[in-house]
């Protein structure tokens, strides 16, 4: 992390800063509305203890249904420019690494007085919406509210439950009405995921690896398997993120907004549709893409998996830009939207925090808390800073995949390419999410497959080299 620009450990000053809080906000803290009393929950990984976000969901009439997600008011503990806040501005972002977590702010707040934790009253920004029955959306709505963690819970049992494959989790069984509650929720976040596909908004299947641990040594690595909850919340939070930043554009607010442009490398992932029985036109095109990769899953859903990875690398990474009111905004590629604003996550992401200081100013009628300039050099680093921890976490895991690997040195693998530039070639072995560089017999582009032998592996610093091989 340090060689990064990261820093794992918060400074004394903010260290005692965290020890002197407690359960009451700050004097001027504004009267919100008292919504403890709907069904809220929460739905996360299973160990999270940072929690970010609440969802609700309530039938209205004409078939709409009325969404609310409350994210957790972290700036009512956390001051701007406080030792604390300069230490999140610093990292940007928590740096998730598998066997340990290294907050963006301390756990004293992240994972107890600003998260919104089972039977505890907490302060939120509230964001509301109505859904229509064909996913549209209306009657936007952001305020300030009480809310109350009725249910936490977490994707792997709602997911299994919503699937039909387990029984309703113990938490969520305690809370008369809030089975079907969750069964709405569920509901209209297809409702929301049918009508952002319509529009073009990409959907994968990400090979995301989980490592698994015996005590303290690393046994293996698994991908993450598709999951109904997760997708509920991915749903929510793009609709939340999405009338946050038209909201913030209403009140002629700059803010910042994340940003997937145009690919690059269009051309490539043209042919790779080609090779895959699809067609795409020359110039991108995100709703033919779309298109395409539906098709592709209905087609070929095994092989699915290696192409989805292949276009994500070829799309391109995210960024945050600075939106200027009255302006076109930038959008974002991959969700086929024009206004997306990260905000559902201040606990863990710096531009959330920012983003949430706008909109209470916004709420107050007062002065933004940051100049446009500011913005933008915040944008920046950001981006820079986000790509920093994603490059750490990523060694990480590849130091526990070259532990996995270690043993099977010499050893044949199917593998398909995954990254090909200047830098070096990536393979990934097919039907795992173990990845390496192909040190010889290059010559080869993202998604074309190969055999590849594992030659070598460091551990230390997570390299694990293949060759092509004729067997």
């Amino acid at each position: 992390m340090r060689d990064r620009g990261l820093e794992p450990d918060f400074p004394p000053e903010a260290v005692s800063q965290a020890a002197q809080l407690d359960e009451t906000p700050p004097a001027d803290t504004p009267a919100p509305r008292d919504l403890r009393s709907l069904l809220w929950c929460s739905i996360d990984n299973d160990d999270s203890r940072d929690l970010d976000q609440l969802t609700v969901a309530e039938a209205r009439g004409g078939g709409g249904v009325r969404v609310l997600v409350a994210i957790a008011d972290v700036d009512a503990q956390v001051a701007k420019d406080s030792p604390i806040d300069r230490h999140a501005a610093l990292n940007t972002t928590s740096v998730y690494t598998p066997a340990v977590i290294f907050p963006m702010l301390p756990t004293r707040l992240s994972t107890d007085l600003t998260s919104l934790n089972a039977n505890e009253d907490r302060y939120a920004v509230v964001v509301e919406v109505t859904v229509a029955s064909d996913g549209a959306l209306q009657q936007e709505d952001v305020y300030l509210a009480l809310v109350r963690n009725h249910a936490k819970l977490a994707y792997r049992g709602v997911g299994a439950w919503l699937a039909g494959d387990g029984p309703l989790p113990p938490a969520a069984a305690a809370v008369p009405g809030l089975d079907a509650a969750l069964r709405l929720q569920d509901q209209v976040a297809q409702s929301l995921s049918t009508r952002r596909h319509e529009q073009g908004a990409l959907e994968f299947a990400r090979v995301e690896a989980n490592v698994e641990f015996d005590g303290e040594a690393v046994r293996d690595l698994h991908a993450d398997a598709p999951n109904r909850a997760k997708s509920l919340i991915e749903n929510f939070m793009v609709a939340a993120n999405g009338v946050t930043a038209r909201f913030l554009d209403r009140c002629h607010c700059a803010s910042i907004r994340r940003v997937v442009r145009e690919p690059k490398r269009w051309a490539r992932i043209v042919d790779l549709a080609a090779a895959n029985g699809g067609h795409l036109p020359e110039s991108p095109n995100a709703k033919a893409l779309s298109d395409f990769l539906v098709a592709a899953r209905n087609a070929n859903p095994t092989t699915f998996p290696d192409l989805s990875q292949s276009v994500i690398k070829l799309l391109g990474s995210g960024e945050y830009v600075v939106d200027h009111p009255g302006q076109d905004p930038p959008g974002h590629f991959g969700l086929a939207v024009k206004d997306y604003a990260h905000s559902t996550a201040p606990n863990r992401r710096f531009p959330d925090l920012i983003t949430q200081r706008l909109v209470k100013a916004a709420l107050a009628k007062t002065a933004p808390p940051y100049s446009v300039d500011k913005l933008e050099q915040l944008a920046a680093h950001c981006t820079e800073q986000e790509d920093a921890a994603n490059k750490v976490e990523r060694q990480v895991r590849k130091s526990a995949a070259a532990l996995v690997m270690q043993p099977r040195i010499g050893q044949t693998f199917d593998a398909i390419v995954t990254g090909a530039s200047p830098k070096g070639t990536y393979v990934r072995v097919l039907g795992s999410p173990i990845e390496g560089m192909l040190v010889r017999g290059n010559n080869v582009d993202v998604g074309d497959r190969l055999r590849v032998k594992l030659d070598r592996v460091n551990v230390e610093r997570g390299f694990i080299d293949f060759s092509r091989s004729s067997t």
